[in-house]
């Protein structure tokens, strides 16, 4: 604890307490997500020592995309995968495309990289980073053939709104990412943070919408345990799905 000086001390400082003051605030950025890892199971734990070496890709300015898969493919980002099951059955289903997935909780990493093994999925690799700074610093415009986001946490509580992923500068972000004609599809079972997405994807001059707002679950997108418990609750899904109309020269 810092005990008062008094007025002596407080007057020795002043020059520095005003230099202080002049300096430029670095503000913290509001995250999208919190690290409650929960705990590993000693497989999950396993997987991320032993696994991740292999599937998983470091942080690297810009990702190189033929050399991470080792080929020339179509490239499809996945932001936030759960514990992996709706992704790799994805990639199991279209072995034409390269995903590149994307999650910051370790049970979940572990999951996927033991489903990727154990399926031999080689299209399938897992960065275990923040999608944001990913997005924003290691993805050269006009390189994803898709992005998926599925269920993103909706931070229910109004003081946490701050905190939902999809806002209108990092949706700018994607929407950049996207190839000519490459796609973003959002699925959420929140019906108000579904209507702040629409709303800020019609917003964004970039994309265009693909329906008269919310569109048909795409056949490629299956049903998650999480998604049929919502539906067997009586709980709305929402898939939206945009396209990039930005011209192929930027």
């Amino acid at each position: 604890m810092t005990r008062d000086a008094g007025p002596r001390a407080a007057s020795a400082t002043t020059s520095s307490a005003t230099a202080a003051s002049d300096a430029p605030v670095r503000q913290r950025p509001v995250r999208s997500f919190v690290l409650r890892q929960g705990r590993m199971s000693p497989a999950q734990r396993r997987a991320c020592d032993e696994l991740y070496p292999r599937y998983g890709v470091a942080p690297s300015t810009p990702l190189a995309f033929g050399a991470i898969f080792g080929r020339a493919a179509p490239v499809v980002l996945e932001i936030g995968f759960g514990m992996g099951e709706t992704t790799a059955a994805i990639a199991a289903a279209r072995p034409h495309i390269d995903f590149l997935a994307i999650d910051v909780h370790g049970p979940g990493v572990g999951a996927l990289l033991r489903r990727i093994d154990s399926q031999q999925l080689g299209n399938v690799r897992v960065m275990r980073h923040d999608a944001v700074d990913v997005v924003t610093r290691m993805i050269a415009p006009a390189s994803l053939a898709g992005i998926h986001v599925y269920f993103p946490d909706p931070w229910p509580k109004k003081r946490h709104h701050k905190r939902r992923l999809l806002k209108p500068s990092f949706v700018h972000a994607l929407a950049l990412a996207l190839a000519p004609g490459g796609y973003l599809h959002v699925a959420t079972d929140w019906a108000d943070y579904a209507a702040e997405i629409l709303a800020t994807l019609d917003a964004e001059p970039l994309l265009a919408n693909t329906a008269a707002g919310y569109a048909a679950r795409p056949a490629w997108r299956p049903l998650t345990k999480f998604e049929q418990r919502g539906v067997a609750r009586g709980h709305p899904v929402f898939d939206l799905l945009f396209i990039s109309k930005a011209p192929a020269a930027r």
